[in-house]
């Protein structure tokens, strides 16, 4: 359920991500070894890798496994090839969905998302049919936890941000900042706010909607279970929605 920036979504989200560890970093080493084989181990001169590395961090990843992969991908032969694919679709109560893939059999990656979709409660789409809604920008999230917001909002400023969203504080928690950068901007933003010393709970290069749809009821429990099976497919790397949860239906959803 990635790509709009309520903390209550990408809280949950993460939740749901840390019950299945296994599967996330299964799917960063499927990133990695696919950045190394295309542009080589070196993160320094493959962009591509240096954002897998990243996100492998951030999900906690062990350095030595993150090393293994990109060994892995280095010395790959032609049989280890994988392609990016993107796939468009609609969910209930009228949400867009994208659904980025690493793959290497485009045939049974198709086949198995739009059976997804359609056990789901969706439909696939056709290319372009909701893309058109999103914005491809980095996104850098920061738990606002002892963090004066003047300071949060000058630094990223001065890094070169697009944006800055505030925290919406719940309780005891105090939410987190969302930083939005150009994708060219990305890098350079969020080294220059870790230089700045603040830490970094996940950042990515990530497609972000221009609007939001709320869904309640059992859209949204529709909505959760089909988000949920596409991210435990082994061939998608990323899901993107519009829909914006309440707080309350979160929480009822578990």
């Amino acid at each position: 359920m990635a790509g709009h920036s309520k903390w209550a979504n990408i809280r949950h989200r993460k939740e749901r991500q840390d019950k299945k560890k296994g599967a996330m970093w299964s799917k960063c080493s499927t990133a990695l070894m696919a950045a190394a084989r295309q542009g080589g181990p070196d993160p320094d001169t493959n962009l591509a890798l240096r954002y897998a590395i990243d996100e492998a961090k951030y999900a906690n990843m062990p350095k030595d496994t993150i090393k293994r992969a990109i060994e892995k991908g280095a010395g790959a032969g032609q049989g280890d090839a994988y392609i990016e694919v993107t796939f468009e679709g609609y969910g209930p109560g009228g949400t867009a969905i994208l659904v980025d893939c690493l793959t290497d059999n485009n045939t049974r990656t198709v086949g198995d998302v739009r059976s997804i979709f359609k056990k789901g409660g969706g439909s696939m789409g056709t290319s372009g049919s909701v893309s058109f809604m999103f914005q491809t920008k980095g996104q850098i999230i920061i738990a606002a936890e002892g963090l004066d917001a003047d300071t949060v909002m000058e630094q990223a400023i001065e890094a070169g941000a697009e944006d800055v969203q505030m925290p919406e504080p719940e309780g005891d928690d105090a939410g987190a900042f969302t930083i939005v950068t150009e994708p060219t901007d990305f890098l350079s933003v969020k080294d220059a706010l870790e230089v700045a010393g603040l830490t970094i709970a996940e950042a990515t290069i990530a497609k972000i909607p221009d609007n939001t749809v709320e869904i309640a009821g059992d859209d949204a429990r529709k909505l959760m279970n089909l988000l949920d099976s596409l991210e435990d497919n082994e061939d998608v790397q990323k899901v993107y929605s519009n829909a914006d949860i309440p707080d309350d239906v979160l929480e009822a959803l578990g």
